[in-house]
Parts: structure tokens; sequence; C-alpha cells
């Protein structure tokens, strides 16, 4: 069946920008051009736009679709500014869902930016904001977290426990305190039990639902290990996969990952895109590797997590592969190790720069960096909502100096080096006008207008979710685009952005949005 996409501006992305009309087909775009002509071509169906814009369906260059789905069964401490708020808002889902008697209670978003003091709930307010239930709180950087006694005492936790190498475990006078950072944080939550499976499949349907109202139609697993591969067969099985997945597991997983997953065909929209590993923490948790200290630091820089030998493993294993590999960069220190690495592996291996190794975050690359991640022909995924969510945390953890540069945008733009944009959901909200707004505003919660010269002109902003998260993706050939033979991945706008002031691009509304020309979401009088 053919339909006919027409009545309003529809953004290309591609040359020309603009054309009157889309027809589709099977899935596919099968012309684009003038509405006259498409019009002498048969259309089996015709879609007036009714003024609304349409654009390719947003690419999510780096999320985390399985915490999106554990989110869903999270209370949201979003927003929560002290212990007593913590406290009611647990209090009230143990009143609404009465879960049973020593069950786990997990809660997300939890900001102690937000906190009296930046403090952390002490471990015997923990204690008695679920008792009788072990309690785990994430922390919005998702990079560290919270747990009571009773959850801390089920996972065999002391303070005389051995802390894995990249993370710590909070004692304070040979007590535990109840806090956890980095890798023993992720070592542990590994070990909580297995979520029901009837909640988790609803859990993912939802999660699916809210990346899809964003207009959001390619999306990202951005660090699997072998205990979730059977969540994405039960996806498999359900058939409730309408978005594509990308996974990308660690490299221990990597094998494993494609024999199970590696050769499904495209309607299933479950596929193996390469690997990841992470180099360091949060900036706004105090945990990015820096090369110079914090502010109001003698000293402290932060951490690294994996040493040089081990990254170096990964690079060659990704060549050995021939599959890209993610890397999770927030400080400049961390950038560094990538970099120094990633200049020996290619000194070994020139494929690796084919390959399109990917800095996440990249938040805090500095300008002499800039330059070697051109060379070695580098991806870089800036999560440039930083500049509003924690602007003003950065500029209390880094200076004015250091924090103006978050997020570079426009200094990789005029360097050439490919960037795309992401929100790390459930980090945030995967919101890709909220992020279009802060990449072409910079403001932070506060106001402040931190680091203009670093804002990119709206279409520039625009590439960062579509052509160029397509070819982050290698996949810049079918996706991003609005072209014959592209994919019918569309987003239907009520406004379109190009013509909109900038201050109001995160007033936009998605209308629709479509996969493979189906409907995944829809606000839209079809």
């Amino acid at each position: 069946m053919k339909t006919l996409y027409f009545g309003g501006p529809i953004l290309t992305m591609s040359d020309p920008l603009y054309v009157q009309a889309v027809l589709v087909e099977g899935g596919n775009i099968l012309a684009a051009g003038s509405l006259d002509r498409l019009e002498a071509m048969d259309a089996d169906r015709r879609v007036d736009l009714k003024g609304s814009t349409l654009l390719p369906g947003f690419i999510d260059p780096h999320s985390h679709f399985s915490q999106m789905a554990s989110a869903c069964l999270q209370v949201s401490l979003e927003g929560a500014g002290s212990v007593e708020e913590i406290a009611q808002r647990i209090g009230r889902f143990l009143s609404e869902t009465s879960p049973a008697p020593g069950s786990w209670v997990a809660a997300r978003d939890y900001d102690n930016n937000r906190m009296p003091g930046l403090a952390a709930p002490t471990l015997e307010q923990l204690d008695a904001m679920a008792p009788g239930h072990p309690l785990v709180i994430h922390h919005k950087s998702g990079h560290m977290g919270l747990m009571n006694s009773a959850a801390l005492s089920a996972l065999g936790i002391t303070p005389e426990t051995p802390v894995p190498p990249g993370g710590k475990i909070g004692v304070k006078d040979r007590c535990l305190t109840g806090y956890l950072e980095e890798n023993a944080f992720f070592t542990y939550l590994k070990q909580l039990p297995p979520t029901p499976p009837d909640q988790l499949l609803s859990a993912y349907a939802r999660a699916q639902e809210q990346y899809a109202a964003h207009g959001i139609t390619t999306i990202q697993d951005g660090m699997a290990v072998e205990e979730m591969f059977p969540m994405y067969q039960m996806l498999l099985d359900s058939g409730i996969l309408k978005l594509d997945l990308v996974v990308y597991p660690s490299p221990q997983a990597y094998d494993a990952a494609v024999e199970r997953f590696g050769a499904l065909p495209p309607e299933l929209h479950l596929r193996i895109g390469g690997m990841k590993v992470y180099l360091d923490g949060s900036p706004q948790g105090r945990t990015a590797w820096m090369r110079e200290p914090y502010a109001g630091e003698a000293d402290y820089r932060g951490y690294g997590t994996m040493e040089d030998a081990a990254l170096e493993e990964a690079m060659e294993l990704a060549c050995l592969r021939r599959t890209q590999l993610l890397c999770h960069c927030n400080g400049d220190g961390a950038a560094e190790q990538f970099l120094r690495c990633l200049a020996q592996v290619e000194q070994k291996h020139p494929e690796m720069a084919q390959l399109r190794p990917v800095i996440i975050h990249g938040q805090l690359l500095a300008p002499d960096q800039l330059p070697r991640v051109k060379e070695l022909g580098a991806v870089v995924s800036f999560f440039v909502a930083h500049v509003y969510h924690w602007g003003d945390v950065h500029l209390r953890n880094f200076g004015p100096e250091r924090a103006s540069r978050i997020s570079p945008a426009r200094s990789a733009l005029e360097l050439g080096i490919p960037f795309t944009f992401h929100q790390d959901a459930p980090v945030i909200q995967p919101d890709m006008l909220e992020t279009l707004w802060c990449a072409a505003n910079r403001r932070t919660q506060s106001g402040v207008h931190l680091g203009p010269e670093e804002e990119i002109p709206v279409l520039d902003a625009l590439r960062a979710v579509t052509t160029s998260a397509a070819f982050q993706y290698f996949r810049e050939r079918e996706l991003g685009a609005i072209a014959p033979g592209m994919a019918a991945d569309f987003v239907i706008l009520d406004r379109d952005p190009l013509t909109v002031p900038k201050e109001d691009l995160r007033e936009i509304q998605v209308m629709a949005a479509c996969k493979g020309g189906d409907w995944v979401c829809t606000k839209y009088a079809r």
C-alpha cells in the first residue's frame, strides 16, 4: 500500500531541505518531492499533515532501555529536596502498592545536589523509610546509590567487605553509611532478585511508549551483561518491540550476545551494535575523572574505572570482531585515557578509526583534546542537556571556565568532528526537543547563560539526532533523512523547529511517530 504525506512542511535533513510530499510503500520511502508529481503515483492512502511538520524520526545515540523499564517500577524522587520528602514519597508508594513483606523496594532520581548541604540521608534515616523491606535508591546520575541496612545485609555487605576496583562502599567510624559508588554499586545491583516476568514485560512496553512519545524511532541499551539476555529473549518472544533496539554488551558478554542475537531478521527490531565500556563516573556526582582537581579540592580529581591495559584489550577486541566500541568518558582525565589508548591501538590496527569509536558524554573534553578526537576518527555523543539540568552544579564543581565548556558542540562542529546528542535515559527523559533547546540556548536551571560560545544553530542540533546519529550507527544509508530508499521512520511535530524562535524549541509538541511507516505513537487525527 502506498501512503502519501502532504499538507505541511516536510523537513528532509537532506538535499533539498524541504519537499512538498513524501510517498511511502512497504515501510520505505518511495519518493519525495513535489505534490503534483507524487499525486500522479496513485497513492492508496493520503495523510494530510494539516500544517504540522514531518521530519525523520529521532535516533537515540545513547541510553539504557532496560533501566528505563526498571524505572517504571520504581518510586520517583524527581525534584525531592529533603529527607522528609524522600520518606513521604517512598511511604506513599508502599501504601499504594502494598508490596509483599521482605520484598525489595527501589527508588530512582535521587539527587544529593538538591539536598540541604548536599548531604545524603543517613543509614538510620534510610532504615526508617521502608521498614521490613530492603531498599535501594538510585542516584539520578546512575553512578551511585543508597541502601538501607536490610539491603546491605541481604547482599552480605559489611564494613570489612572488599571494595571492587573503581568503586566505593561508604564506611564512617567503622560503620556502613549506606552509600555505594560506581563499580561497587553496579556489582551489587546485579545481585538483586529478578523482577517477575509479567511486571518486567509491562515495564518494557511502557518504556518503549515513552521513547515513541518523544518521536524516537531507534533506541539503545547502552551496557548489557549476560544476565540481561533472558530479558531480551522475553522481548523477542512477546513481539512487543516496535522501535529498533540497538544493544551494546560489555566486551566480556559480546561474543555470547552475537551468538544468541547477532543474526536476527530486521522485523524483530533487535540487533547488536557493538560493545561498551566506561572509564569514569559522573560530573555532578564528583566521580568524573579530571586532569585538574575539582573546585575547592586540593588534589581530588575523581577517578578512572579501567586500567589502560584493559581498555586497550577491549579496543583490540573491537578491531578483531570488526565492531564498534562505545566508551563512557565524562571528565577530561577519562577522555585523555581514551585518546591515549586509542592512539596506541590505531598504530597497530589502523582500521580502528573506520569502526567509528564513540566517546559517550564527552562532557569535559578540553580544547587541546578535540583535535586529537578528529585525528583519531572518533565520534562524540554529547549529553548536552547537562547544561540545563546540572549546569549550576558544574559551576560549583568546576568553576566558570571549565563549566562553560561542558558539551563543546560548537568547537566540535568547527573542527568537523561527527557528534550526536543523547539524554542517557533514564537519567533524564528522552526528550529530544528539550535537548535541541539546550544545544541552541545553553541556559542553566537558574538562568545562567553557560558557555554561549558553544551554542550551535538549530539545524546542526537536528542533524545530531537524525543524520549524524544514523552515521554513528553505520546506518546513514537507511535512517536519518527523508529520501527515496530510506526507512519510513518519521516524527510529526506541531511546529517547524527551524522557523520557531530558538527559545521556544522545547515548547514544540510531538504529534506522532512512525516506524517503517507504522504509527507507534499518535496524538494526530489521521
